[in-house]
């Protein structure tokens, strides 16, 4: 990358982050002829877009819509997203000629192993283009305002009129995830809503831990809720506690000392064992699982529930140990944090920004995109998406 000390001044903006958010953001500025210094900590960009979808980078979602993003504004998301969507996105992967295809539930992932290097490439040929300058292995110490702002760096210090945070949220600190954001945020007075964990595997207590280890690697179909929110897709064992897509997607929903519920039989009729009765009243209770569930979930799931002879129970009793394998209720005592968690919710107050331009109200000049951002999007490329956005957004106002 270009180091810094030779970069062509002045600048019309100094983005901070070269991650998905921030190399965005930079490109579309670049084309409109805007000259951009991005800096970047790391030793390469992109790093979380390199190791997204195991190298090969869900980079959006064909069903991104609004109300699939969590924020203390749920309507703040609508604009960025409705003016830069995952078509946008699409038909830039499709000029550069990068193949891709849908994995489930609207996920697109590029194709191949170590693919995900291609979208890095994609953003810095784009930047490329429009002349924008990349810093690599430049550390931020201080920042300041006048008539502009002041960037000092181990690189030398820079100014600029604009300047954009594009450092991400706190997940995978191995990365180089930093709280740099909030501390901008801090010193230039902008409010924080709480940050935590988001996408992120479930913890649980001894009493449900007796029974969850040794299913340790183990998935199952379910249906995962808290409230209105509810997510069917897989849950894995792990040994501390659950994992896997539905886990994480709830996870985003979840607060301490919440309970949440999972619906091991999410095909089923509430009326599934009273109708097994009708077939097999002979059976006991623990076989008729075992053809609903994999053996060892039901052997594990059945020590919780009445024991015997499913023809000798009566109904009722087998109409409420439906809806307890409907709605097993569950109550986590923690996550795995931030080194396991795939994004972070919470962060700069929505209020504080304006939702056409990222823009904070109160500091001209001074921007927020992507996951530092209070906007949580669902897994799956949501979030990549949210980054491609409020990025573009960014740009349009330089």
């Amino acid at each position: 990358m270009t180091h810094a000390r030779t970069l062509p001044l002045p600048f019309d903006a100094i983005i901070i982050g070269g991650g998905a958010a921030g190399l965005y953001c930079a490109l579309h500025a670049g084309r409109r002829g805007k000259r951009v210094l991005v800096i970047e900590h790391n030793d390469e960009v992109g790093a979380k877009i390199l190791i997204s979808g195991g190298g090969r980078c869900n980079f959006t979602n064909l069903n991104v819509a609004p109300d699939r993003f969590l924020s203390a504004n749920p309507h703040f998301a609508r604009s960025a997203l409705t003016r830069h969507t995952q078509h946008d996105f699409i038909a830039l992967v499709q000029k550069h000629g990068i193949p891709f295809y849908e994995k489930t539930l609207g996920q697109l992932f590029c194709d191949g192993p170590r693919s995900a290097r291609r979208i890095v490439r994609m953003l810095l040929d784009e930047c490329a283009e429009g002349r924008v300058a990349i810093s690599t292995q430049c550390r931020v110490t201080h920042v300041a305002r006048a008539e502009k702002f002041k960037v000092e760096t181990t690189h030398g210090a820079f100014e600029s009129p604009a300047l954009i945070i594009a450092t991400g949220g706190l997940p995978i600190p191995k990365l180089g995830a930093t709280g740099f954001a909030f501390d901008i945020a801090k010193q230039f007075n902008v409010p924080v809503v709480e940050t935590r964990p988001a996408l992120v595997p479930l913890t649980f207590g001894e009493v449900d831990l007796a029974w969850m280890k040794p299913l340790s690697g183990i998935s199952a179909d379910v249906t995962a809720r808290i409230g209105q929110a509810a997510f069917r897709e897989a849950a894995l064992f792990t040994h501390r506690g659950l994992s896997g897509p539905s886990i994480l997607q709830i996870s985003s929903y979840w607060r301490a000392g919440a309970p949440i519920e999972l619906d091991w039989l999410p095909d089923a009729a509430p009326d599934i064992l009273t109708r097994r009765k009708r077939e097999r009243p002979k059976a006991q209770l623990k076989t008729v699982l075992a053809g609903l569930l994999s053996d060892r979930l039901a052997a594990a799931l059945g020590e919780h529930l009445p024991q015997g002879v499913i023809g000798d129970m009566k109904d009722a009793a087998l109409i409420e140990t439906a809806q307890k394998l409907k709605a097993w209720p569950l109550t986590p005592i923690g996550t795995e944090g931030y080194a396991k968690a795939e994004v972070m919710a919470g962060g700069i107050d929505t209020n504080a920004l304006s939702q056409q331009s990222m823009e904070t109200r109160a500091v001209p000049g001074l921007y927020f995109i992507g996951e530092a951002v209070d906007v949580t999007g669902w897994l799956g490329g949501y979030n990549f998406q949210w980054a491609w956005s409020s990025g573009w957004a960014a740009a349009q106002s330089l």
